[in-house]
């Protein structure tokens, strides 16, 4: 996958870290729960994009 690969990994994980610190702020403010779960299907979802993204880099690299 080379370079391109390496981005879109870091691009997922910069995602993930993202929506998991707006999750952390809405908590800490006391926001709404439904945000606050919203969020959380949003982190889990690019986690699982993030983590195959890395499998696809790794898998692509040990060729």
């Amino acid at each position: 996958m080379g370079e391109p690969g390496h981005l879109i990994v870091a691009a997922a994980v910069c995602a993930v870290a993202i929506v998991l610190v707006c999750g952390l702020v809405n908590m800490s403010r006391g926001g709404c729960p439904h945000r606050s779960r919203r969020l959380m299907l949003w982190r889990i979802a690019l986690q699982l994009i993030a983590v195959a993204a890395l499998l696809a880099v790794v898998l692509a690299g040990s060729k």
